[in-house]
């Protein structure tokens, strides 16, 4: 900011002038030639003023960024607990919006439980840390004077050492022996998979229809066997015409195929577009017929088993299954069929499954990777060395001599698909799985979708071990097969992993923390 004119300097400089005298001079400023000289002395305003004035403003700035912060951090706590409260009310939504009599209304009530008593005595070991009683931890037997609190504390750590940790400490030494047989068979697993691609092997097909060469020998279109094609399919509205579809244009003589398009929607409206759809195609020459039940029983297992009674199977050797939201190659029939040429053991033709939608999320990405183990390793290694693997229920090629001889599809339990594959086998049947031919489908985007296909997925193995155990026992099957479905296929990946997995990470983890007297490993 400039400064004021100062008009009486400016006057006296003047006057100055007009008497012939140079202000600048030294002695120019006196009354005459040698006269006394007039010092003037020209003062600037001192900045002690503007200096206090910016202490003053600095204090006051520093005052409202700590005031800022302050608000920054307590809107961040008041956040983080409105999004606490919210996720409690949901959690307690859908435990009054679920069955009184369900089990995942007891399973949301021992979570609860957990979650309360998780919360206390995380407060309690808070309230204990401000006390200082972690460094010096009172003992019930000591002669000072105990407050109340500090008598509770100290009850409780003699509870906690005499009848909690070794219970806990028991279940953390078998989890770590199931996780060191479970890593075992992983470490098996890969170095079979390994081997594999080292070596190169693979299965080899007697016949390729993609080369004309080897239909020489027979004419016309009898060299490609007759092909039933299955689409289950139940209320499927936002995928039904691209799995039809897919289907439809198979690289197969029309005469040597026909589709089954296996409704049994419940919606009206849905069943409608189903049929339309296959009315079109049924205008464009392709052999595709709509079959409904009135009665659905057994859901996909009583629908496959209702398909199969048709008197025209019969004609038909080999059977193609896919979900309704998969989307096979236009060459998935010409690259599968093959393998059954020469093989009259061969019962299954397994695919592997790729997914469209495995970046869509960071559940798709997890699903992508823990399947992408299952199909590459575990599938290929026990097709390769045993002949024997879970059937996936779909994308897959069963001979259907094969089904009719281990009885068919059985509505008995949720995982039809892996009743059947372990039906066939202990029949003396064998499986091949192709991990380079792959069918297009969907992983579940939500978590909801998600919880009902695991839970579809993991119910019925331990229900069809139960049902199955002594038909093993009794099956003419070598014991090393034997041995392979009861400890291997069944005990270890159906009951121990999932098992030790919810056990180790979602018990014993979190109780560690206020139960530091049962621990585990370092490694």
């Amino acid at each position: 900011m400039s400064r004021a004119p100062n008009h009486e300097f400016q006057e006296w400089w003047n006057k100055q002038r007009e008497r012939g005298l140079d202000p600048s001079s030294p002695d120019g400023g006196g009354g005459g030639v040698g006269g006394p000289v007039l010092p003037v002395e020209i003062r600037t305003p001192r900045s002690d003023q503007a200096v206090e004035k910016s202490r003053a403003r600095s204090a006051r700035q520093l005052s409202w960024v700590c005031l800022l912060r302050f608000q920054q951090i307590a809107s961040l706590v008041a956040s983080a607990a409105g999004s606490l409260v919210s996720i409690l009310r949901t959690a307690n939504r859908r435990i009054a919006a679920s069955p009184a009599d369900s089990s995942s209304s007891r399973l949301y009530r021992i979570i609860r439980f957990f979650l309360i008593l998780v919360l206390v005595l995380l407060g309690f070991e808070l309230l204990a840390f401000s006390k200082g009683w972690h460094f010096s931890p009172p003992s019930v037997g000591s002669k000072e004077v105990l407050g109340f609190v500090e008598l509770v504390y100290a009850n409780w750590l003699e509870i906690r050492a005499k009848y909690l940790a070794p219970p806990l400490q028991s279940l953390t030494n078998v989890c770590i022996v199931l996780f060191l047989i479970q890593s075992v068979d992983r470490v098996v697993l890969v170095l079979g998979c390994l081997w594999i691609k080292i070596k190169g092997i693979k299965p080899v097909a007697s016949v390729d229809y993609e080369k004309k060469g080897d239909l020489d020998s027979e004419s016309g279109d009898e060299v490609f066997p007759m092909v039933l094609v299955q689409i289950p399919m139940c209320n499927e509205r936002e995928v039904y015409q691209q799995s039809i579809a897919a289907v439809c244009i198979q690289d197969w003589p029309r005469e040597r195929m026909l589709v089954q398009v296996l409704d049994d929607s419940d919606d009206l409206d849905v069943q409608l577009l189903i049929k339309s759809e296959v009315q079109k195609w049924q205008q464009r020459g392709v052999r595709i017929v709509y079959r409904h039940r009135l009665i659905r029983t057994g859901y996909k297992a009583g629908n496959l088993k209702s398909a199969m009674s048709c008197d025209y199977v019969q004609d038909y050797e080999f059977v193609a299954i896919f979900d309704a939201d998969f989307q096979p190659g236009a060459d998935f029939l010409k690259k599968t069929i093959p393998y059954f040429k020469g093989n009259d053991d061969l019962a299954l033709v397994q695919t592997r499954w790729a997914f469209v939608n495995k970046d869509e999320n960071l559940l798709t990405r997890l699903q992508n990777i823990n399947l992408s183990f299952h199909f590459e390793v575990e599938q290929q290694v026990n097709g390769v060395f045993i002949n024997f693997f879970g059937f996936n229920g779909t994308a897959g090629v069963w001979r259907i001599k094969a089904l009719e001889d281990c009885g068919g599809w059985l509505e008995r339990t949720t995982v039809e698909d892996m009743d059947i594959a372990v039906r066939a086998h202990l029949c003396g049947w064998k499986f091949i799985y192709l991990n380079d031919v792959k069918c297009l489908c969907e992983l579940p985007e939500s978590y909801e979708a998600y919880k009902k296909q695991q839970h579809r997925w993991h119910s019925g193995p331990m229900q069809l071990f139960r049902l199955c155990f002594f038909d093993v026992l009794r099956s003419k099957v070598s014991l090393a097969k034997k041995a392979n479905l009861i400890f291997l296929f069944f005990l270890l990946r159906k009951l121990i992993l999932p098992f030790y997995s919810f056990t180790l990470f979602c018990i014993i983890l979190p109780l560690t923390m206020f139960l530091p007297e049962a621990q585990l490993p370092a490694w």
